[in-house]
């Protein structure tokens, strides 16, 4: 899937075998944690997904920095 990083860029992402039960489904809106690959910098594995109701409280608490605020 594609996922738009921090930094601008877009990114093809991936969910890693391990987490792929855990993780279940990604929506539009989820914020995700990523790791980018190390040869190839346009792809990407999911780490963590926050859900909409986790991100609107990481917003509420000041805990994300002002430039993803707007992007959720």
């Amino acid at each position: 899937m594609d996922v738009q990083s921090a930094d601008g860029k877009s990114r093809l992402a991936r969910i890693p075998g391990r987490l792929r039960r855990r993780m279940g489904r990604i929506k539009m809106g989820d914020l995700l944690i990523i790791s980018p690959w190390d040869v190839k910098d346009e792809k990407a594995d999911i780490v963590y997904r926050y859900r909409r109701f986790q991100t609107r409280l990481l917003i509420r608490k000041n805990l994300l920095p002002s430039r993803i605020d707007t992007l959720v």
